[in-house]
């Protein structure tokens, strides 16, 4: 933080299945997770080129090469601090994110009905779209896990990433399974 209270915010290029991933972030947390469309799609998860990162900017990193890479133990690592103003405040998109982040794990779905029913608003359904459309934080508050009331996936990044939304679904289901038959 500057002297002033303002967050020096750093930018950190990922490559990753999905294509290149920009975060962004103070030493406090995560601001911003901008999955970048069209870009090429790797199979590790690595920054490109050198930059200076915060521990939190570094947890961020380890957190999303861990997603991708061995998306099964995520639960076993510290949640990366959020620190983008949105999820600060108190409005009710930041209660809807918080609430998807806390109560739909991975492999898990919901419907945007159900999302509202959880934040106790069963009415709210296009409140809840709305608020997909405003995270700031994709992959670590998950709103691709959340489909139509059909189980249709719905679109992902106002349309132009629903093939992502459907890799990372199928990655999740992929990832459990492989994790139980090992377990068993």
């Amino acid at each position: 933080m500057s002297d002033s209270g303002h967050c020096v915010l750093r930018d950190v290029t990922l490559c990753s299945p999905v294509g290149e991933i920009l975060l962004r972030g103070c030493e406090r947390g995560a601001h911003t997770i901008d999955i970048k469309l069209g870009t090429d799609k790797e199979e590790s998860v690595h920054p490109i080129g050198q930059s200076e990162m915060s521990p939190e900017l570094q947890r961020c990193v380890d957190w999303l090469q861990c997603y991708f890479m061995k998306p099964e133990s995520i639960s076993t690592l510290l949640l990366p601090s959020l620190h983008h103003p949105l999820m600060q405040s108190d409005s009710f998109t930041a209660h809807v994110l918080w609430t998807l982040l806390k109560e739909v794990g991975l492999g898990q779905t919901v419907s945007y009905k159900q999302l509202a029913e959880m934040i106790g608003n069963p009415n709210a359904v296009r409140a809840v779209g709305s608020a997909m459309k405003k995270n700031p934080i994709p992959l670590i508050v998950p709103c691709h896990r959340v489909l139509r009331s059909s189980g249709d996936s719905g679109s992902y990044m106002g349309g132009k990433g629903d093939d992502i939304k459907v890799w990372l679904l199928t990655h999740e289901k992929k990832a459990l399974k492989l994790h139980s038959s090992k377990s068993e």
